[in-house]
């Protein structure tokens, strides 16, 4: 980690874990990364021995196959794989997106079926929100769960779904009653295995070019109303009241993205030589290092600021929305300007600042855009 201010978030358990997951990614998820980009997806291997090591689920209580643990713990897994570099596991979006839905909005029958499984790796979970022609707006879905007897029948399309091609359950998120709008929106398990459950192609990305996203299909799916996730018409409800964690997850990896895209910087300036100095002897390279380093360090205070709100159960959706927003704008402006000190090499892909690059730009569009964002926020003002 860079020098800097102490960080008194985490305690020293939470330190002895991020020991354990720096390993894990070093030793299981480093060696793999060309080989899973090449495919457009990680190893189901991975997947499980991730869940042997006690990095999914690991906020599930023990009574359901996690730790029991908080989500600090979460925020550990999650700067571990982006100071790696590692845009391939979707272990953040199944373990602390859709398992806690399962979690708060399940019946016990659901939490004990799926739970377990998703804590050791067995079941790889995804939650199907976008369509084509709907993202950042939720409400304008097209896709239909009605019912028919004694059964929901689904129809519709999704795409862009993180874990969508490897998937074995999806929370798709559904019009019970399209006449009601928001208040006709419902959450529904769809097992990989129902007839009419289709997956699409693996989607071809400017970057994150490991992690599996793909488009889903919904032809006539018929599933029990035992798969509804919580009450009928209050899937919107239930999307708004985990907004503001699921756009912590975005701020916290960009902050040590970000961290980790300097710390590259910093050693490959200090090695490389122009006109026979270093390139980190340059003035100009000195002030812009200090700037960045300047810039990250006042983004890291504020995550972890906001990190100790969430703990006492106090981050509004507001400054959550301050936190993704900012972070996402800091690391991908950041990441150019670490790009740049690299010169040629930084546009060569065995650079880790490459990739960085690469993966920074979408994170000012998913988990709601940088404008929808403001947007939030300037409803408080």
């Amino acid at each position: 980690m860079l020098n800097g201010l102490p960080r008194t978030v985490f305690t020293g358990e939470h330190e002895e874990f991020r020991g354990h997951v720096r390993k894990f990614v070093e030793r299981e998820i480093l060696p793999h990364r060309e080989e899973w980009e090449k495919a457009g997806q990680i190893s189901r291997d991975a997947w499980l021995k991730a869940g042997e090591a006690g990095l999914l689920c690991p906020t599930m209580p023990e009574e359901y196959g996690g730790a029991g643990a908080d989500r600090l713990y979460s925020a550990v897994i999650i700067e571990e794989l982006a100071r790696s570099f590692s845009s391939g596991p979707g272990f953040t979006l199944h373990s602390d997106i859709v398992a806690p839905y399962i979690l708060r909005y399940g019946s016990e029958e659901q939490k004990q079926t799926w739970l377990p499984r998703m804590a050791k790796g067995e079941v790889i979970g995804a939650v199907a929100m976008t369509e084509p022609g709907a993202g950042s707006d939720l409400q304008g879905i097209k896709t239909t769960a009605i019912r028919d007897g004694n059964e929901l029948v689904i129809n519709g399309q999704k795409t862009f779904i993180t874990n969508g091609y490897l998937s074995d359950l999806v929370i798709v998120v559904t019009k019970t009653d399209p006449k009601l709008g928001a208040r006709g929106m419902s959450l529904v398990l769809v097992e990989a295995d129902r007839p009419g459950f289709t997956k699409g192609r693996k989607l071809k990305k400017i970057g994150l070019k490991a992690q599996d996203t793909s488009e889903l299909f919904f032809d006539n799916v018929r599933v029990p109303p035992s798969n509804m996730l919580g009450e009928e018409g209050k899937g919107f409800a239930y999307l708004m009241q985990e907004l503001a964690w699921e756009r912590m997850q975005i701020a916290i990896r960009n902050a040590a993205v970000a961290e980790a895209a300097l710390e590259e910087t910093l050693s490959y300036t200090r090695q490389r030589k122009a006109f026979g100095r270093a390139i980190a002897d340059f003035q100009h390279s000195r002030f812009k290092l200090a700037e960045i380093k300047t810039e990250v360090q006042i983004g890291r205070v504020f995550v972890d600021h906001c990190l100790s709100l969430l703990m006492q159960g106090e981050l509004d959706d507001a400054t959550a929305a301050m936190a993704k927003l900012w972070l996402s704008e800091l690391s991908g402006r950041v990441i150019d300007q670490c790009l740049q000190l690299h010169g040629g090499y930084g546009y060569m892909w065995e650079y880790p600042v490459a990739r960085a690059w690469a993966d920074a730009r979408v994170q000012r569009i998913f988990g709601g855009t940088s404008e929808i964002m403001k947007e939030i926020i300037a409803r408080t003002i």
